[in-house]
């Protein structure tokens, strides 16, 4: 299965019509309709928007496979939507220099730290 046999067939599950993914993404119709008669697949920029727009992981739309469960391996980074808290933090963190980061990395260990000095979660 292809990549564009995914995002088509993840539409159906979802009920979405081509015209809606085509707004919530800003790709066009055209675009969209030529991944279905040529079978090609989005270009790489696209991915994001895609994964956010019908609620998938990278992963899974490029591969099929989703990591669930003890299955599989976990990946050594994360997916982050700049527009959220956390992807907010993370754009913040990029603007600092050093100092500031390891200064950010010390209150994080130090709030971390339970009141009996081990290491908490």
């Amino acid at each position: 299965m292809t990549i564009s046999d995914r995002i088509f067939e993840r539409l159906r599950q979802i009920n979405m019509s081509q015209k809606v993914f085509s707004e919530e993404t800003g790709i066009s119709q055209s675009t969209i309709s030529e991944w279905k008669s040529k079978r090609t697949n989005p270009t790489s920029e696209k991915i994001m928007l895609i994964c956010k727009a019908l609620s998938v992981t990278p992963e899974w739309l490029l591969s099929g496979i989703e990591n669930t469960g003890d299955r599989g391996n976990n990946a050594d980074w994360y997916v982050i939507d700049k527009d959220t808290e956390m992807g907010s933090l993370i754009s913040t963190y990029h603007e600092m220099d050093e100092r500031q980061r390891e200064r950010l990395r010390g209150y994080m260990e130090a709030i971390m730290v339970s009141k009996d000095g081990e290491k908490g979660r």
